[in-house]
């Protein structure tokens, strides 16, 4: 059955993001009431950032040639290490598990949400392949979209996709933003109130869409493929076929 890891990295409890993001997942979740459901809220409940425990892991997994999620774990010996993959190996194992990645991510300092970025370094370890789809529900304070003056300040957009690609080999990422989400707050960008408001209104119906269509595409086709995540002993298993 499909499965959904959803996270929030907004340090607002109430944010456009956070609506979006619950947006996506509510209508997702009415689609397919066989699927299942992870929740994690990485500003409330932040991960830690790795150390140097996590990258001897990390050393060993490229010395010994390890892609292979399920044998990372042959690079715990030492207590330090052991703390380290405490940490990392339930998180990544939700990743693993994931169809589809929904992330609830603001765009901070033209980049993403420092709770992103603590989740990003746990998970990620050398050469890994994930087979899932990635939904972004972002907010902006102004607009960064293509052929705006601001375009090329977007380190988030753009930051997310080329992590995506470049460490998990993931091109299905979609976006769905909500700009000018200062005007609300900021009385020198009254004039742009607006468009702020068309602009939240098309993400949202955008989102829930978009879970609807995410709902009919088949999980995979002509593939299979097994991941397992094994802790004492104990192995979590992603498998997916298709005829």
């Amino acid at each position: 059955m499909p499965h959904l890891l959803h996270l929030d990295t907004s340090a607002r409890r109430t944010s456009h993001s956070r609506a979006l993001s619950a947006a996506f997942a509510d209508a997702w979740r009415a689609a397919r009431p066989d699927a299942t459901y992870t929740y994690r809220d990485l500003a409330a409940s932040p991960v830690p950032v790795i150390g140097e425990a996590w990258t001897e892991i990390c050393d060993h997994a490229l010395t010994h040639g390890i892609t292979d999620p399920g044998r990372l774990a042959e690079g715990v010996r030492t207590p330090a290490q052991r703390e380290a993959w405490a940490v990392a190996e339930p998180l990544l194992a939700e990743l693993v598990s994931a169809d589809v990645l929904l992330i609830g991510a603001p765009m901070y300092n033209f980049s993403v949400p420092a709770s992103l970025k603590l989740w990003i370094d746990q998970v990620t370890f050398p050469r890994a392949t994930l087979d899932l789809k990635v939904v972004v529900t972002g907010a902006r304070g102004g607009s960064y979209a293509p052929g705006t003056p601001r375009e090329p300040f977007d380190h988030h957009e753009r930051y997310l996709r080329n992590f995506f690609h470049g460490h998990f080999q993931v091109d299905d990422v979609t976006f769905v933003n909500a700009e000018f989400v200062n005007s609300t707050v900021d009385p020198t960008l009254d004039h742009r109130r607006e468009a702020y408001r068309r602009s939240y209104a098309d993400a949202r119906q955008a989102a829930e869409a978009l879970a609807r269509e995410v709902h009919k595409d088949p999980v995979s086709v002509g593939r299979f493929t097994a991941l397992a995540m094994i802790t004492g002993g104990i192995a979590l298993a992603r498998i997916t076929t298709s005829d």
